[in-house]
């Protein structure tokens, strides 16, 4: 993937500071969502399905180690009834410990928009809104560093 200024998540703009890591094909920006710009799973050629699996796998790994966790979630919302918010094909990379929920398939009602008490819980969407585009760059810079 070239080097940009800007990259487009469905009608959101990210700058360049806030992605850390690239492929061929896909991106992982501070969000920890690898991304396509295609709307559904299914479009996808053969080439980006690879190219997107083998980038969370090779994030989700440096995720994981960086953030001391011991496991991995993984998960795709392929179009607006499976709770995707923003339509473009994304992968979640959530780096996960022991305890992090009392019942491990809670994440997923936490992704889900529609359980406010849970994705409070996990503040996926608050962390986004609520840091500076500086913080934000910051992050991603840290994170560039396992990919060197």
């Amino acid at each position: 993937m070239m080097a940009m200024d800007s990259y487009k998540f469905g009608p959101y703009k990210i700058d360049d500071k806030e992605v850390f890591f690239k492929s061929h094909l896909s991106y992982a920006m501070v969000n920890l969502r690898p991304v396509l710009p295609v709307k559904r799973f299914v479009d996808l050629t053969a080439d980006e399905t690879t190219d997107l699996w083998v980038t969370a796998q090779r994030v989700g790994g440096q995720l994981e180690s960086y953030h001391k966790a011991s496991s991995l979630t993984f998960t795709i919302q392929d179009g607006p009834q499976a709770g995707q918010t923003v339509p473009h094909v994304h992968i979640h990379i959530i780096p996960r410990k022991v305890g992090d929920f009392e019942n491990n398939d809670e994440i997923y009602d936490a992704i889900d928009k529609n359980d406010k008490e849970l994705k409070e819980k996990l503040d996926l969407d608050k962390e986004r809104k609520d840091r500076s585009f500086e913080e934000m760059a910051q992050e991603a810079e840290e994170y560039r560093k396992l990919f060197l």
